[in-house]
């Protein structure tokens, strides 16, 4: 379909949010878990762009839509995931805090 680069970027992202993330959970660090689930933002409009393009390629071309649908759903599992490390950010504050706080819900 096209060189994958933002579908292997969002895993990048993903994995090294979840790596700070224990560490975070791991040194009991509440600020450092805010500031990694803002990341999530990053996933989220890489995950857009993704969607986007794969859509364009679909309408372009009918023979592309398996494919397309595939690395869809790749990009959309990775979204969730990073989804997931922010709701571990969410407990790491809550156990610092003893107060259970959303932080900057997934538009999702």
């Amino acid at each position: 379909l096209k060189p994958l680069i933002d579908v292997p970027r969002m895993a990048e992202l993903t994995v090294d949010m979840l790596r700070r993330t224990l560490d975070a959970f791991i040194n009991r660090d509440a600020a450092a878990a805010r500031q990694i689930a803002s990341e999530d933002d990053i996933v989220d409009n890489l995950y857009d762009q993704v969607f986007r393009e794969l859509l364009l390629f679909m309408m372009e071309d009918p023979k592309t839509v398996t494919r397309a649908t595939r690395l869809i759903w790749v990009a959309h599992n990775l979204e969730r995931a990073a989804d997931r490390v922010t709701n571990i950010c969410e407990r790491v504050g809550f156990i610092v805090t003893g107060r259970m706080e959303e932080i900057d819900g997934s538009k999702y």
